[in-house]
């Protein structure tokens, strides 16, 4: 009897330890941004995704790039499944074979019916990842600080006689080259052709150096609220998203000036190495889907990339939607380009920083 008893015991035990390992198999791992953003994936995405496949969502958060990716892909020791990436990371990640390759033939259709590659806006699907919000880097400040004198140009962000104080700015060459050239007088449809050039390229660093010592560097999205909130600075560059989100959630009293604004798309791409390429796929086709994409923006106001997401989107929230909507200048940022070239700038902005 207790032979047979421990047989039992044995047999339970190895079903019990090949559950775990089926449960452990349908964990994905899905790497975002963190704050507002990665909170609202989490209830429009994640959360139904679970309940509708019971594969379970384990979120990471991290502050964008390639190397992360690149090491775990390089090392063989994959870890994340699922990451969200900007454009052009997802087009110098799929040159790099560090993205599986994306059937776009299984995303599914709008829910007017529309065909998926309709429905999709234009850029917004490629060979590595599928798109599923914009967002636009902005200038922010605190209108209860500034009273009446507030900035309402790009030019007024380099200002520093009109507009005393310490600037906010993201410690990347991305975004603050654009605006650098933008503020020195170039055309938004002009910036850059004439940041590929060694005499556009020393103008923007010139520009830069105008504002350099009152510059407050940042690297992850939730600091430029606090820093405003601080008073450390009194405007700052930041992810438009987290001024709405400050401003719903901590009673805030920031404003957003839309001059200058680019807006970056972000997709998700399947890891390269993943061990759950079938069901981060799944995963991809269902977050991308209209619903999940329109319902988003309940949660914070980025721009669906898929047309029939529109129709969900509440009339209060459209306002800070961004796009070519808003008065100013602004444009999409070149994704090809700076995949192209953002290893040669990032150097450079290393070693202007280092002077």
């Amino acid at each position: 009897m207790k032979l047979q008893f421990n047989k039992l015991t044995a047999l339970a035990a190895a079903i019990g330890a090949t559950l775990a390992l089926g449960v452990q198999a349908q964990t994905l791992t899905v790497t975002s941004w963190g704050g507002a953003y990665t909170k609202s994936q989490v209830a429009v995405m994640h959360e139904p995704f679970t309940a509708k496949t019971g594969i379970k969502i384990l979120s990471e958060d991290y502050n964008g790039g390639l190397a992360e990716i690149s090491a775990q892909v390089k090392t063989g020791n994959v870890k994340w499944d699922v990451v969200d990436v900007e454009l052009a990371e997802a087009l110098r990640g799929c040159d790099e074979g560090l993205f599986e390759k994306i059937d776009a033939s299984k995303l599914p259709k709008g829910a007017d019916g529309s065909d998926a590659k309709a429905d999709f806006l234009p850029g917004m699907v490629n060979a590595c990842a599928i798109a599923n919000i914009s967002y636009a880097n902005v200038v922010a400040y605190d209108k209860a600080k500034l009273g009446a004198n507030v900035p309402t140009r790009l030019e007024d962000f380099f200002d520093l006689k009109k507009f005393p104080g310490k600037r906010g700015l993201k410690k990347e060459a991305n975004v603050n080259l654009e605006w650098a050239l933008m503020a020195d007088g170039v055309a938004a449809a002009d910036v850059y052709k004439v940041l590929s050039t060694p005499a556009g390229l020393d103008r923007a660093f010139k520009k830069l150096d105008t504002i350099k010592s009152s510059v407050v560097w940042w690297s992850a999205g939730a600091q430029p609220p606090q820093l405003l909130a601080s008073g450390e600075v009194v405007m700052t560059s930041v992810y438009h998203g987290r001024i709405f989100d400050a401003n719903i959630k901590d009673n805030k009293n920031f404003a957003v000036m839309w001059d200058g604004q680019i807006t970056v798309p972000d997709l998700f791409a399947v890891v390269k190495g993943s061990k759950n390429v079938k069901a981060a796929m799944e995963f991809v086709m269902f977050a991308t889907g209209t619903k999940p994409l329109g319902d988003q923006t309940k949660y914070i106001p980025y721009a669906p990339a898929r047309k029939s997401s529109m129709a969900l989107v509440d009339d209060k929230t459209k306002p800070w939607l961004p796009g070519p909507a808003h008065s100013g200048r602004g444009f999409q940022t070149n994704a090809a380009w700076w995949s192209d070239n953002a290893d040669q700038l990032n150097q450079k902005f290393a070693a202007w920083l280092a002077k």
